[in-house]
């Protein structure tokens, strides 16, 4: 035996081995949620808020302190049957997470560092730097003479960080504002 066929049968064996005897199916297999094996803990089914498609979740709730403790995807549910994506699977630390920033944080231009700042200083700045910005663009006729009142200075990129509710009450807001460019991450 030469040393290149040695080295195709050993290939060879080590293939049959890993995959023939060792037990392991390569056909697709049913997603199934592991489901949190604890009895103080009260189990209540759910719908992911994001997206619109409607996955279903499991919410393990603590039954002294009320507070979710883990979500998983729902296996009898028709959707998902289990699965989520990251955002729904990581929906529970919207909540309860006490790492969430709770504080306005505010970066000067040129600066390299944050500022803590209220929230009336926070909306007043941005409510300012909108109307100042609308103001400056605002377009009341176009060159037909047709009212058109639009604001062509700002542009919106909304983000799938918001629910449906959410993304219907902000698209509202900017419509009154004249917004022509909206646009939405789910759809790009």
């Amino acid at each position: 035996m030469k040393r290149r066929e040695f080295l195709k049968l050993s290939a060879v064996g080590a293939a049959a081995t890993a995959f023939g005897g060792l037990g392991v199916s390569l056909t697709p297999t049913r997603a199934r949620a592991q489901l949190l094996k604890t009895s103080w803990a009260k189990q209540t089914t759910s719908i992911c808020c994001y997206c619109a498609v409607g996955c279903g979740l499991i919410v393990h709730t603590d039954t002294m302190s009320h507070h979710a403790i883990n979500v998983e995807g729902d296996p009898d549910h028709p959707i998902n049957e289990g699965s989520l994506c990251a955002k729904g699977a990581s929906i529970w630390a919207l909540g309860e997470n006490s790492r969430r920033e709770k504080n306005v944080l505010y970066r000067a231009p040129y600066s390299d560092k944050w500022e803590a700042k209220s929230w009336d200083w926070a909306l007043d700045r941005i409510a300012r730097r909108i109307k100042d910005t609308r103001d400056a663009s605002f377009t009341e006729k176009n060159a037909k003479g047709q009212t058109v009142n639009r604001c062509n200075g700002i542009a919106s990129v909304g983000s799938a960080a918001l629910d449906n509710e959410e993304c219907w009450a902000y698209q509202a807001f900017l419509r009154s504002l004249g917004l022509v460019y909206i646009e939405h991450q789910a759809r790009i």
